[in-house]
């Protein structure tokens, strides 16, 4: 049984089948080729200056982790005046409650010192953090993810 006409038999002739000038459907034109493609031609400068590492894909390129955004005790000691101002934190009887997940923070860190009182609501903590939030008579209350 026929069957209908494929389109590449209607394109025949007309150079770029409808992919227009530039990219043509190929994506291998803007690096002038994949791969080794012209090592011998236009990249040949390439291979003759650069070594070979440089030259070809090298090695295991791990994928890409997810980005965490976190922020270290000292600093947020240092911003809780501000933080105060804003509104974005609150003085309550056990000291400065400030919920980081809402201020955009996945993580709180142990670097610096605590000189302030904090509850502190976060995702994930260091155990450095906890031990000098608490030392500062502070705590922290983590969030269920």
């Amino acid at each position: 049984m026929p069957q209908k006409k494929r389109k590449v038999r209607r394109q025949r002739g007309s150079r770029t089948h409808g992919y227009g000038q530039i990219g043509q459907h190929r994506c291998g034109g803007q690096r002038g080729g994949r791969g080794k493609t012209g090592s011998h031609k236009h990249k040949w400068t390439q291979t003759v200056n650069l070594p070979r590492k440089e030259r070809e894909r090298w090695g295991f390129r791990p994928p890409a982790r997810p980005a965490v955004n976190a922020i270290s005790v000292g600093d947020l000691d240092e911003r809780v005046e501000r933080l105060l101002g804003e509104k974005k934190a609150r003085k309550t009887r056990g000291g400065v409650a400030v919920d980081l997940t809402r201020l955009g923070y996945d993580k709180l860190l142990g670097g610096g010192r605590v000189t302030h009182p904090l509850i502190v609501t976060v995702g994930s903590f260091s155990q450095s953090a906890s031990e000098k939030i608490e030392k500062a008579g502070g705590r922290i209350q983590q969030t269920e993810e």
